[in-house]
């Protein structure tokens, strides 16, 4: 890992329920992430992925609320920022790939226009040469006709072209770190593909760092330096990514890397590949020990009634489940 560029601390995220519930989304995550470097976060549904991507760029829903942590971007912790300042470094410094363009996409501006709303911002120039640069993005990103994609308006493009124009937005002023939150998602596999090999080329070329997020383990495991897995608003384990998708510790990160290894195979093989029981915990509810217990096949007694602590059973990894500590 390169030079520090983004740390988390004890990061909380609440949400306020209309009945009056607090529904705590992240508890205590912690992170770090290095000049140049893809760290991947895989978890389910509900495991606080988005919610995390929304908070670094303090972009939460008027009910959530961060109550506790730092977000320290280059020194500087975001949560302290005035809106003013995010708002000259959410574009330029950190940018976001959304999970769904055709929702983040204006439907009645055409996609040259709100790539240069991106420049107009954050690198002012004239319009010639802001439209030359919008042209030079579409083309970066894989167009083969960039000026007739400048005209189109989103609805005239596929998905996966909808992703690319929202990928040229993001890196519009080469920023140094690119959240991209479920970037293929909605993609079919040869469109995921190609997503995440332009992801890959952004990063070689401007030295960007990315934090991917996704619930598809393939996905991180060709690009991911690293990978921390989520499961109900914490990490349950992170290390090298290569190896912990390869020799995974926590029963949950095993369970995930086993559902992906089954989905190429034939329904009869995939039968005897052992799934993750039950459904994700239910936010609202607080409980004393691990949020996994209740799945899980290797339960022990204490896991009911405790947390169990983060412990480093090999170098660079870390997990925290009661099978590794001491």
């Amino acid at each position: 890992m390169g030079e520090t560029l983004l740390i988390i601390q004890g990061l909380k995220v609440t949400y306020s329920s209309a009945g009056g519930h607090a529904v705590r989304a992240l508890d205590g995550i912690g992170l770090e992430i290095g000049d140049g470097e893809v760290l991947g976060i895989l978890g389910e549904s509900g495991s606080g992925k988005s919610t995390l991507a929304c908070a670094l760029l303090r972009l939460l829903p008027p009910n959530a609320r961060c109550d506790g942590g730092e977000i320290r971007f280059r020194g500087r912790n975001l949560l302290e920022l005035p809106e003013a300042d995010l708002r000259r470094i959410r574009g330029r410094e950190l940018s976001l790939v959304p999970q769904d363009p055709a929702l983040s996409l204006n439907p009645v501006m055409t996609v040259g226009s709100q790539i240069a709303e991106v420049l107009r911002s954050h690198a002012p120039c004239g319009t010639a040469e802001r439209c030359q640069r919008v042209r030079e993005l579409l083309a970066q990103v894989g167009f083969d006709s960039p000026e007739e994609i400048q005209r189109a308006y989103p609805h005239q493009l596929s998905g996966g072209q909808r992703q690319r124009v929202v990928i040229a937005q993001a890196v519009a002023c080469r920023p140094a770190l690119i959240i991209a939150d479920e970037p293929t998602s909605k993609l079919d596999p040869a469109v995921r593909a190609d997503i995440g090999k332009l992801l890959s080329e952004i990063r070689r070329q401007y030295r960007t760092a990315i934090l991917l997020i996704s619930h598809d383990p393939a996905l991180l495991a060709g690009y991911a330096d690293r990978v921390a897995v989520m499961y109900a608003g914490r990490i349950v384990e992170s290390g090298d990514c290569a190896e912990t998708l390869a020799r995974p510790l926590h029963p949950y990160t095993q369970g995930l890397v086993a559902i992906a290894r089954s989905m190429s195979l034939n329904a009869a093989a995939r039968a005897r590949f052992s799934v993750i029981e039950g459904d994700s915990p239910d936010p609202a509810v607080v409980v004393a020990g691990c949020r996994f217990e209740p799945r899980c096949s290797e339960r022990m007694e204490i896991c009911a009634c405790q947390f169990p602590p983060e412990v480093a059973p090999e170098n660079a990894r870390s997990v925290s489940c009661f099978k590794y500590a001491e």
